[in-house]
């Protein structure tokens, strides 16, 4: 911990990681929370109920003050290692944890998601089959209030991504070789840190695609804004990516289609309750 402000523990902490050999790559899952007691804990037992036999778990708290670090107390035999220290955001939060990750396979998974069964165990299957590979993607899915839940996610094509990034990020796996090659995350960014990157590697990086479902990812969050377009017009300009004019013209044509698609989900939403209604019958007042 790096600080006297911080606070922390875990089995690394207290000594007691379970010794002996096991099968297959070390996979290091890193979780970067603030303020997310009402899903923490299913976030943590998604890892922690994997079936693949050779994981850490790392959670990077940026000092919660609604009851999440009494969840990860609770959880203190099963997490590896948890702090709780002031950062400057989610990169600065996931380099910290790249500090103390010790896996040849590094996985970054929100603190509103979750893993589905068996994912770590699928990608490892899948690792074992592209033995160059250093960056392996899946499919998620949306999970909505509104009950409006679609599965999305491809694999990482140069230089289609140079243009959208249409692979997902929550859950992949990233070889370590690739945070030793490219550096950490640049903490200029607040949301398009990880497309950034991924931008570093462009038509270089050794991805494979595992078209299965690996997680669930809760929709919102700041992400889900057009500050995530401004921010990756910036990336793809630094990185080369793409020209200053043709990331303009990317930005110009992303921004009315994220409109259109929030102007779709409210016209779902407003159908479902319509339906709903249809369905629960007439009220006694009316």
């Amino acid at each position: 911990m790096s600080d006297k402000s911080s606070v922390g523990g875990g089995r690394r902490f207290h000594e007691s990681t379970p010794s002996g050999c096991h099968a297959g790559p070390k996979v290091s899952v890193i979780t970067a929370v603030f303020n997310a007691r009402d899903s923490i804990a299913a976030c943590i037992e998604s890892v922690l109920q994997q079936d693949y036999p050779n994981i850490e778990y790392i959670v990077v708290d940026a000092v919660s003050n609604d009851g999440t670090i009494d969840v990860l107390r609770r959880y203190e035999d099963g997490i590896d290692v948890w702090i709780s220290e002031p950062d400057n955001g989610i990169y600065d939060a996931w380099n910290k944890g790249l500090n103390l990750a010790k896996g040849e396979w590094i996985a970054f998974l929100g603190a509103d998601d979750a893993f589905v069964p068996g994912a770590i165990r699928r990608y490892m299957e899948v690792a074992a089959e592209l033995p160059s590979a250093e960056f392996l993607s899946s499919k998620a899915k949306l999970i909505h209030p509104s009950g409006y839940s679609p599965i999305f996610g491809g694999p990482w094509s140069w230089p289609a991504c140079a243009r959208l990034m249409t692979t997902i990020h929550v859950g992949t796996m990233h070889r370590r070789s690739l945070f030793e090659r490219y550096g950490k995350f640049d903490t200029f960014y607040r949301i398009a840190g990880d497309y950034e990157f991924l931008l570093r590697a462009g038509g270089q990086l050794k991805a494979g695609f595992l078209p299965e479902l690996t997680v669930m990812m809760r929709s919102g969050g700041a992400s889900d804004s057009t500050a995530v377009l401004y921010e990756a017009r910036h990336a793809k300009i630094q990185r080369g990516a793409r020209s200053p004019t043709l990331a303009t013209l990317d930005l110009l044509f992303l921004i009315p289609r994220f409109y259109i698609r929030k102007l779709l989900l409210a016209l779902f939403r407003k159908h479902v309750r319509i339906v709903k209604q249809i369905l629960r019958g007439p009220t006694l007042d009316q």
